[in-house]
């Protein structure tokens, strides 16, 4: 995975399209050279001497000029458009695949609106200048030289005005970048901020309304949108400090040349001497107007490329983060060290989801997050087929085992296997996909019930299988209710389904995969009594599936093979359900307060 952004790579596959632009915009430039010539022999040749004769050619050339700048303009601006475009779409994709390829570590730092603005607004600045600013510096650059080249023929001595004004716009844009470069990286800071707290807002606006919060949430609104407002009140005020400057130059441009060049028309050059013609000096004029033009567009393009700058450098940041969670270790080499370890058991070559029979193995497990030990030797085994349910209280670590079995994080200390083989050695797709999981933090998205229950197995998972395991996770009992039953679409997060509905939809999700692991994080804390019974009979009844229960219920354990106390990271207590209670221990206290009725 890259760890920089390089535009470069993306511009070299998009090189013979820019080159045509090019040759395009060279060749409207070179018809915009024309135009002035023409004016000038129609001044010395038509106007001057009284003769109509040459005058319907050189109209002519003036409409030939026309119609060939619209095919060149045309050509240009399609070309350039179509390669920004196909640019940013390739990098806002690409930006997308590496966020996705980060661990979980990376989106405990980072909040969703700083993300949102980098793969939106920040790949925005690069469209930009992947298209039209792009295309418009080299036309800035092209028309300066040409235009100078002409300038010079018709006399080198007034040219040196239009030098003087163009070095001292290019000593303006300079020092105008340099003061944009850190304001547009705060104003793009403070625009992340704002973003995510207009999405924090708009996601949990239930709860504003029902703690009657309106007033404060408008009032951290406004915080923001008030400092974004003077930041970019700084910029506009570096902006209006400088183009005004160079407005002026390039006013003061055509009236210093108009004045030196009458004096030349009138007494020549002070240096050659020669005169130049009423006609020479109409078009040297004309050419101060070509020139006045990217003098003017100097400051917008230098606004232009400071903004996508600070954009490249956002992103580089993203690019820079390495995922901590790795696929190192390749099969072949695996079975190497084995070989040489004396094994006669080798890893398959395709080691796919079927191989997984579901033992799992925690082997004196310890995980650190900065200073802080969240578990602390963690060790226990189950064998496939078997139930184990976690219990402890708030903070003692269950959700951070499931977590590590997952390797959404690494464990600091020991060993986690799953059918006797460290879970760092097998891939992170068959690893995954072989444990479903029913978390506390529910998550649907704004799709069909039925597009949820898929989730991860879209094209494989059968419509019947969809509703048998509605069904079995009795949720079935509302969605046939519903208009469009299965094919009803829920809205973001399942807003519109009581929080047992979402529960049930989650575990039907959970049992439809047919994994060799289930687990069960505090997955029934919503549903009501006789819910809760009937799908525990239900996940009592399956056979070849390893259960992990994580319940601060008494009776969503208490059926589990093996139970395990978790108390400040540490496994306290250890047994099933009958010998944790002659422990007189943590279980049996729990149990007692559960059942004192």
């Amino acid at each position: 995975m890259k760890n920089r952004l390089k535009l470069g790579s993306y511009f070299k596959k998009y090189a013979f399209l820019y080159f045509i632009a090019l040759i395009a915009m060279i060749g409207g430039i070179l018809l915009d050279m024309l135009a002035p010539v023409i004016v000038q022999h129609i001044v010395d040749d038509v106007i001057v001497v009284h003769n109509l004769e040459p005058l319907k050619f050189l109209l002519l050339g003036i409409l030939g000029i026309g119609i060939g700048r619209c095919i060149f303009q045309y050509t240009k601006e399609f070309l350039c458009d179509y390669s920004g475009s196909k640019i940013a779409s390739e990098v806002r994709i690409n930006l997308f695949e590496k966020i996705q390829s980060l661990s979980a570590n990376f989106f405990d730092g980072i909040n969703s609106g700083e993300l949102m603005s980098r793969v939106k607004d920040d790949v925005d600045r690069i469209w930009d200048v992947a298209g039209f600013m792009g295309i418009l510096m080299a036309e800035v650059v092209v028309r300066v030289i040409s235009t100078m080249y002409f300038m010079i023929n018709i006399n080198w001595q007034l040219s040196i005005i239009p030098v003087i004004g163009m070095i001292s716009t290019a000593f303006i844009a300079i020092r105008m970048e340099r003061q944009l470069d850190s304001l547009f990286g705060q104003v793009a800071q403070e625009n992340s901020e704002l973003n995510n707290t207009a999405a924090e807002n708009l996601a949990g606006i239930r709860t504003v309304k029902a703690f009657a919060r309106e007033g404060f949430e408008i009032n951290k609104f406004h915080k923001h949108n008030q400092k974004y407002y003077e930041l970019n009140i700084d910029l506009s005020r570096v902006f209006v400090k400088h183009n005004p400057v160079i407005q002026t130059i390039t006013r003061l441009l055509s009236v210093v040349t108009l004045l030196f060049g009458g004096l030349f028309v009138i007494n020549g050059s002070p240096l050659a001497g020669d005169k130049i013609t009423i006609g020479q000096l109409m078009a040297f004029l004309s050419y101060v107007g070509n020139i006045v033009w990217p003098m003017e567009m100097l400051g917008w393009l230098v606004n232009g490329f400071s903004s996508a700058k600070a954009s490249v450098k956002r992103l580089n940041k993203i690019y820079e983060q390495m995922p901590a969670i790795k696929e190192d270790i390749l099969v072949e080499d695996l079975n190497k060290s084995l070989i040489e370890k004396g094994e006669e058991e080798l890893i398959p070559a395709l080691f796919t989801l079927n191989d997984i029979e579901g033992n799992v193995e925690f082997s004196h497990v310890t995980y650190k997050n900065g200073q802080s030990i969240i578990l602390d030797d963690v060790d226990f085994k189950i064998e496939a087929g078997q139930t184990l349910g976690i219990m402890g209280a708030t903070g003692s670590g269950k959700t951070t085992i499931i977590n590590l079995l997952k390797r959404m994080y690494d464990v600091s200390e020991g060993s986690i296997k799953i059918d006797g083989l460290d879970i760092r050695q097998l891939p992170l797709s068959v690893l995954r996909q072989s444990v479903a999981c029913v978390m506390q933090d529910i998550f649907l998205f704004s799709d069909t019930i039925e597009g949820n229950i898929r989730l991860g197995a879209r094209e494989s998972m059968s419509t019947q299988e969809v509703r048998l395991a509605l069904k079995r996770a009795y949720a079935s009992e509302f969605v046939d209710q519903m208009q469009d039953k299965e094919l009803t679409v829920i809205g973001e997060r399942g807003v519109g389904l009581s929080g047992g509905q979402k529960q049930r939809i989650t575990i039907a999700r959970a049992l439809a995969r047919k994994t060799p692991i289930l687990v069960l994080d505090d997955s029934t804390s919503a549903l009501d009594s006789e819910t809760e019974v009937k799908i525990q009979s239900v996940l009592d009844e399956l056979k070849g599936m390893t259960k992990i229960i994580i319940a601060h219920r008494i009776s969503a354990v208490k059926n589990a093979d093996k139970i395990i106390v978790l108390e400040h990271g540490k496994l306290v207590e250890s047994g099933n359900h009958e010998e944790l209670l002659k422990l007189n221990g943590l279980y049996k206290e729990t149990y007692d307060s559960q059942y004192s009725n």
